[in-house]
């Protein structure tokens, strides 16, 4: 399928807490429509209610040219797997083994459909419209409802096995930090200790009405800055782009979030790696998604132009 710069993408950030729908070619005004969902723990009834709001849309707007899916996970996105498409193991009540492509595929069965994890996506958009154009290796990563990160290694999205988990990594605990963390394979993993519920938890306030002063803000730092480190180390990319709900610093602010993790990751290299983005520029090296909050949905929309560009 030839693509041109209006051809209109149907797009779905499928999130553990709601799905985002949008129609259109692109960020701002090239957004024309769009929606979201509460995700809930009924997967059919949600996915019919996608199916038919993108339905309504074609009404409004024209015909879809292609779909582009963003999900949560795990998911399996090897096409020859009889399981292509589904949500996984996901600790997400209701949504075990989930088709969602094949549920999807149902009411669009003439056009390509793009398939790929929201952090993924993400990255995408971000890589077409936002803090990452004209990079071939960076990560995205959101910390919110759970942590994930994307990443493009060569100008090419990261995938493997299956795809990059790495919210689930382990890392080195803070003297005297006894919290066992909340995630159901982990315990104290990286999502385990940093997520917003992880916060919430630990604290008994929601991480956007945490005190600047609350020494929950100095260990969540720490983890993140560890973790990004170790994230450094192994994919050396050229920009880390940090999103979601908890960089944002609830009452502590974003500026100040960011200053504390910068400063910490710095810390946690030591001058090992040797670079002016890990010293005097490290402002421009971690940095929050130019397309803010709408970075996943946009990243569905790139998710669908791929697949059109493909078939």
């Amino acid at each position: 399928m030839a693509q041109t710069p209006d051809t209109l993408i149907g797009a779905i950030e499928a999130g553990g807490t709601k799905f985002v729908c949008a129609v259109g070619t692109g960020p701002g005004d090239r957004m024309l429509a769009r929606a979201s969902f509460p995700t809930g723990d009924r997967p059919a009834e949600l996915l019919a209610t996608v199916a038919d709001w993108l339905k309504e849309q074609e009404g409004r707007y024209g015909r879809l040219r292609a779909l582009g899916i963003a999900s949560f996970g795990p998911v399996d996105l090897q096409p020859g797997s009889s399981t292509y498409g589904f949500i996984t193991s996901t600790p997400k009540p209701g949504w075990q083994s989930t088709d969602l492509v094949g549920r999807l595929r149902a009411a669009f069965a003439d056009i390509p459909i793009g398939f790929d994890t929201d952090v993924n996506g993400a990255a995408l958009g971000e890589h077409a419209w936002g803090s990452a154009s004209g990079l071939s290796d960076f990560v995205y990563i959101t910390i919110g409802t759970g942590i994930g990160a994307g990443a493009m290694v060569g100008g090419e999205l990261l995938h493997g096995l299956v795809h990059p988990e790495m919210g689930h990594m382990l890392l080195p605990r803070a003297p005297g930090d006894d919290f066992p963390g909340i995630c159901p394979y982990h315990g104290g993993c990286w999502e385990g200790l940093c997520s917003g519920p992880a916060l919430h938890r630990r604290t008994g306030v929601p991480s956007e009405d945490l005190l600047p002063d609350h020494p929950a803000w100095g260990l969540a730092t720490r983890y993140i800055a560890a973790a990004i480190a170790n994230i450094t180390c192994i994919l050396s990319p050229q920009r880390v782009i940090l999103g979601g709900g908890v960089p944002k610093g609830g009452r502590l602010g974003e500026d100040r979030f960011f200053q504390q993790v910068r400063e910490k990751l710095q810390a946690a290299l030591n001058g090992y790696i040797t670079a002016p983005a890990l010293g005097p520029d490290i402002d421009r090296y971690l940095v929050p998604p130019l397309l803010g909050d709408h970075a996943g949905v946009c990243g569905a929309i790139a998710l669908g132009q791929k697949a059109a560009r493909e078939e």
